[in-house]
């Protein structure tokens, strides 16, 4: 399986027990979808690994306890600390409305309500405090926040994203 095949579920961030239990910290809004998961995939150096799963159930908010099939004692618990889990991408529940993917709305059309087509979502910077569609129009490229204000219509049928930006905002960058 390949990571761009995959989508990021979380991190082994600590042990739970000396019998190999770890604690994963779930990147997600739902951690109950993932309460009964029968395996995963973890990134070992440039590879992700099949695990299969004994049993995992949820330990406090967004941690999930795994307790995984070939990991039975501290140092092969201590191997796999601060690995990445990963699930195919098809195992990603479905979205509707506006809605959306970060991985799924790159090439789509940025339609601005003032000024049009403002060019093709290259990519979604999320490591900033405000998350940003990376927008490039020609030989430029937009930064667009990405909110319930900004983002008022996702169309996955025309591959287009409608958006009311701030006055200024598109002007600042094209002129």
């Amino acid at each position: 399986m390949r990571k761009e095949d995959c989508f990021y579920l979380g991190k082994v961030v600590s042990k739970y027990s000396f019998k190999g239990e770890v604690l994963v910290k779930l990147d997600t809004d739902d951690p109950e979808a993932y309460e009964n998961m029968e395996s995963v995939f973890v990134s070992l150096g440039n590879n992700l690994v099949p695990f299969f799963i004994d049993r995992c159930r949820l330990h406090k908010s967004n941690l999930l306890r795994i307790d995984f099939e070939k990991v039975k004692t501290e140092a092969e618990a201590d191997r796999i600390m601060g690995a990445t889990l990963h699930l195919p991408l098809s195992m990603l529940p479905k979205l509707s409305g506006n809605q959306f993917y970060y991985h799924e709305v790159i090439g789509f059309s940025v339609i601005d309500a003032v000024h049009g087509n403002i060019g093709t979502v290259q990519s979604v910077n999320d490591s900033t405090a405000q998350a940003l569609f990376e927008v490039q129009k020609e030989n430029k490229q937009l930064l667009i926040p990405i909110n319930d204000e900004i983002v008022t219509k996702v169309n996955r049928d025309a591959k287009t994203i409608t958006v009311t930006t701030p006055e200024g905002l598109v002007s600042l960058y094209l002129e």
